[in-house]
């Protein structure tokens, strides 16, 4: 792998769509090859924006807008970080050869919507998942849930990402709120939900799937230990790995892993969600991009899913070891503001083996994830109990106006 000088004639480009907190981290790990790193979002100064070598701020959902940036910028690889991509031109692009897409359009263009990815892991590769149907409204919803699906079960939209406007419902009467709110919440309006069976699962976890290039330019699959996550209203709110599990539910996990990530083709990181019970394991979703849960890699190995997928993207070795045990804790934003200061930062510090990285988000919500603690230790329930503390130390406060 040849790879040329930011901001040079010959500089190696990558092309960020999406500018998160991932995108951020994804930036850094690419600088660190000299890869010079365009990033994109829907705002102005996202995370990603302060970092990269330079910003861009587009409808990404505006084929003509990602293609007149692409045609300008040129780069040689473009990495979607999120769903809300005109996917059609991605696909375009790439049969046209201009630039390598991360992993490949087909990729985005399946897990960018629940529907596609699901008909790929039940009916296609016959993996074990939960039951489900896909409904476009009210009278539809009601009759998947009558004729299969039953009570409880989740209503979510075919598109959104973060447990963004999904619900439980429990009875018929929950079900008008439940289409409203997948309606509100979903990235895209797609007019399709789908309606997923509650599985009795003992956890769930992200299984960190790496396809990347060995030394003689073979494909492999690695593996990361598996990571345990914590939600509320479909977010994370805490991660730690490794997860404990039996060996044969490890056999089965990176076996579904690998079954949907061989599908779907392509270099770098997947994140592969999945429930667990005893040695039974479902297949939920897969993020073709290091995931939110992941970040607790930054800490707990030696090449975080960061580094990981850049160095798959790039062709260069991988290892997917596991140097500590650690966890994570998100700080959400508390609050509803455009002016913002953060206070604790030194008493979170404090706790031991703790890190915490703040995303420089330019406005705070109530429910919004502003930043992270990571903590490393022993144990992953010492590691959990820091990072949580760490979290709850770190204050968000609206700044007055006289000091604006």
């Amino acid at each position: 792998m040849k790879l040329g000088t930011a901001l040079t004639p010959n500089a190696t480009k990558a092309l960020l769509l999406g500018s998160g907190e991932l995108g951020k981290e994804i930036t850094i790990s690419l600088q660190r090859y000299g890869v010079e790193v365009i990033a994109v979002d829907c705002y102005a100064n996202a995370p990603a924006h302060q970092v990269a070598h330079r910003a861009h701020v587009i409808d990404m959902t505006n084929a003509d807008a990602i293609k007149k940036l692409i045609a300008e910028e040129k780069p040689d690889f473009i990495i979607p970080e999120i769903e809300a991509i005109a996917t059609d031109a991605l696909a375009e692009i790439e049969a046209q050869g201009q630039c390598t897409i991360v992993p490949n359009a087909r990729a985005v263009q399946l897990t960018m919507n629940r529907e596609g990815i699901r008909t790929l892991a039940a009916e296609k590769l016959a993996l074990p998942t939960s039951a489900y149907a896909f409904a476009t409204g009210l009278s539809e919803l009601k009759i998947a849930i009558e004729q299969g699906i039953g009570y409880p079960c989740f209503i979510k939209p075919t598109m959104s990402s973060s447990g963004k406007g999904q619900s439980m419902v429990n009875n018929e009467h929950e079900l008008e709120i439940a289409w409203e709110v997948a309606k509100q919440g979903g990235r895209a309006a797609t007019g399709k939900v789908i309606i997923e069976a509650k599985i009795d699962f003992d956890f769930e976890i992200t299984l960190l799937t790496v396809r990347a290039l060995n030394t003689q330019g073979e494909m492999e699959t690695h593996f990361c230990e598996p990571i345990g996550h914590r939600q509320e209203d479909g977010d994370y709110r805490e991660s730690w790995q490794p997860q404990a599990m039996s060996d044969q539910a490890i056999k089965n996990a990176q076996r579904i892993a690998q079954k949907i990530t061989d599908e779907i083709g392509g270099l770098g990181v997947f994140g592969v969600e999945l429930f667990i019970q005893a040695d039974n394991v479902w297949f939920s979703e897969v993020s073709p991009r290091p995931h939110d849960t992941g970040m607790v890699t930054m800490l707990t190995q030696r090449q975080s899913e960061f580094d990981l997928h850049a160095r798959a993207i790039l062709g260069l070795p991988i290892s997917t070891h596991m140097q500590q045990p650690g966890a994570s804790a998100v700080i959400l934003g508390g609050i509803d503001s455009q002016s913002i200061i953060y206070e604790g930062l030194d008493k979170a510090l404090s706790m031991p083996e703790t890190e915490v990285r703040l995303f420089g988000k330019p406005k705070a919500l109530i429910s919004r994830r502003m930043g992270v603690a990571i903590s490393v230790a022993n144990n992953t329930n010492s590691a959990k109990a820091n990072a949580i503390k760490a979290a709850k130390l770190i204050k968000i406060i609206n700044l007055p106006k006289e000091e604006i």
